[in-house]
């Protein structure tokens, strides 16, 4: 499961804090993705907003990986760096490393 993923089992409540803040970001990251599809007004204030917490994830990706064709796969290798990140910490915290 994509959206419910990501989440360590036997989580403590700090793992499951990261865990539901990782999923946050997949969730405005795949919503940015969608809304990316329609001509929407930039000023929109929700649109503003998406912007605002996905693009300081997405642009550096961007800067790394070049365009394919006139595809931008960062928000792809965001997706999947989130999960890892997200799963990394949640172990983390668990083993007692954090």
């Amino acid at each position: 499961m994509f959206f419910g993923g990501g989440c360590v089992d036997d989580a403590t409540s700090t793992a499951q804090v990261i865990c539901l803040f990782f999923n946050l970001l997949v969730v405005a990251v795949f919503i940015r993705v969608l809304l990316s599809w329609f001509n929407l007004d930039p000023s929109n204030p929700m649109v503003q907003a998406l912007h605002a917490i996905t693009e300081p994830i997405l642009d550096p990706i961007r800067r790394i990986l070049p365009r394919i064709g006139m595809f931008d796969i960062s928000p792809i290798v965001t997706l999947i760096l989130l999960r890892v990140v997200s799963i990394a910490l949640q172990q983390m915290v668990i083993d007692g490393g954090f």
